[in-house]
């Protein structure tokens, strides 16, 4: 009995360390997987950064800062950044809201995934440069929006599909991950206290600002 009872009790303590084991396996794969995302990330905004100064300095826009929004990014995470060109840093970021496609208008239904297109009344975001134009009325937020001119042939139809920056009080002003963030019709939108901050910065410019939207 005695002999058994030890087979019992080693058998049970060699699941325990198994789990363990495992349990330490898993949470450390966890991690590295988060530090790769972070560090991937934080990859992708540098090399954005250092193009987003050469392309403003060879066009004349504003070089003092741009505006850059990571798609790949979850919609209740911060990833619209105010990128100051001479302190060489992300002064700011927030939520951001993309295009709800065929899923509902307000609703959270491609947080994590959603997808882009360049078509009229496609209802979806668009990737690439945006010159940040007229400061105008707009029925949304804080009555304020930006006209945004398309720069590349995957958001050439801009004008023609009305996508402006604009604030709207259904979007976060903090992350809410893993909670998504209410989606347009493909317009960038923030939320009214943090588009207050950004319409600060834009109207000190003389010179057009540059907003890059990508993945």
């Amino acid at each position: 009995m005695k002999n058994l009872i030890n087979k019992i009790v080693i058998g049970i303590g060699g699941i325990l360390c198994l789990a363990m084991i495992y349990g330490f396996y898993t949470l450390s794969n966890i991690s590295l997987t988060h530090e790769s995302r972070k560090s991937e990330t934080i990859n992708k905004t540098l090399s954005k950064t250092l193009e987003a100064k050469k392309y403003c300095k060879e066009n004349n826009f504003n070089e003092e800062f741009c505006i850059l929004i990571d798609m790949s990014m979850h919609s209740g995470k911060n990833r619209f950044r105010v990128y100051d060109f001479e302190q060489k840093k992300v002064i700011q970021s927030f939520p951001v809201s993309h295009g709800c496609g065929n899923n509902t208008w307000g609703a959270g239904g491609s947080a994590e995934n959603p997808s882009f297109s360049n078509t009229v009344d496609s209802h979806l975001s668009s990737l690439g440069k945006y010159k940040i134009g007229e400061r105008g009325w707009s029925s949304f937020g804080v009555n304020i929006n930006y006209r945004l001119h398309g720069l590349d042939e995957t958001n050439s139809n801009a004008n023609k599909r009305d996508i402006v920056f604009h604030s709207w009080e259904w979007i976060s002003d903090d992350e809410i991950y893993p909670a998504g963030n209410a989606e347009g019709w493909g317009c960038p939108a923030i939320s009214n206290d943090n588009f207050n901050y950004v319409d600060k910065l834009l109207k000190s410019q003389t010179k057009p600002t540059l907003m890059w939207i990508y993945k």
